[in-house]
């Protein structure tokens, strides 16, 4: 097994899943992390991770960078890294950016002389922690996947061509991000009719394998708690349709669904109610913010 000292740009849910989880596994020599935050702040780092005051300071201590930001800050990050990436280091992209995105990342990473791989992280990291489904691509995904994996990840190399496994990431989240979309509106709506105990029943009788009240309040706590990062990732999706070559009509609604949703919560709408509630109680908050304009 080879020896890594890893460095994580973004410390947010991700980051610290990632620092936590990987830190005391054998051949990882050395754990470091950057944000933008640190730079504000004081860094509150895990014990065992380092906090790094820049990203050449990271870089320069790490030969297997990871980058785990928001999608819109995914291009940012690799022209930043590639300023100061070390030779022959390997740089992971889990960025949920379209191949277009990925590809423009890989282009600057490489021309750095260090090497580009993507990642299509297939689910919400909670609670899979660091075993995570992910989708690797890029000409090193198959060594990258072989080292992933020996330290407990979920990692499976699709292809060697850059954007295929973004293409699969963000296909299937016009889906499942859609879902979400369409959960919230139409509970909503049935909610303020007063009609919710006829359509549930419905929607159960057509999909009998899916729990519609529980998974409708899973959708509502996502989206409540990270409607900003998903209405970037939305964005990314809509960016992977037009490179398609079609218009992103579906994607673009869900991502202007996702972020009225992420400016209700930070307006305060759903203030006191918890990340375990019934998706009613986030319904009738809704409607409650609705009646109040």
């Amino acid at each position: 097994m080879t020896n890594h000292t890893i460095g994580l740009v973004g410390y947010g849910e991700v980051g610290k899943t990632f620092t936590a989880g990987l830190k005391d596994k054998p051949g990882v020599s050395g754990m470091h992390a950057w944000d933008l935050k640190f730079a504000t702040r004081a860094a509150d780092v895990q014990a065992g991770v380092t906090a790094q005051a820049s990203m050449q300071a990271l870089c320069a201590a790490s030969d297997l960078v990871i980058s785990a930001v928001t999608a819109s800050n995914t291009l940012a990050v690799a022209q930043e890294a590639a300023r100061f990436i070390r030779e022959g280091s390997l740089f992971l992209d889990l960025n949920s950016a379209s191949p277009g995105t990925k590809q423009q990342a890989a282009a600057l990473i490489d021309a750095a002389g260090a090497f580009y791989v993507e990642a299509g992280v297939m689910t919400s990291v909670p609670p899979y922690g660091i075993k995570v489904p992910m989708l690797l691509g890029g000409a090193r995904a198959a060594e990258l996947a072989q080292q992933l994996n020996a330290w407990g990840m979920d990692a499976k190399a699709v292809s060697d061509k850059l954007g295929v496994a973004s293409a699969i990431k963000m296909c299937r989240s016009v889906m499942i991000k859609g879902l979400e979309a369409l959960v919230i509106e139409s509970y909503t709506t049935a909610r303020e009719y007063g009609v919710e105990d006829h359509v549930l029943p419905t929607l159960a009788e057509t999909f009998p394998s899916i729990d519609w009240q529980k998974q409708g309040a899973y959708f509502f706590s996502r989206v409540v708690q990270h409607g900003k990062r998903r209405a970037e990732e939305m964005r990314e999706a809509a960016n992977t349709v037009r490179e398609a070559g079609f218009d992103p009509f579906m994607a673009g609604a869900i991502a202007d669904k996702q972020q009225w949703v992420a400016d209700q919560a930070a307006a305060g709408t759903f203030e006191g109610v918890g990340k375990d509630a019934r998706w009613q109680d986030y319904a009738d908050r809704l409607i409650a913010a609705k009646k109040q304009r």
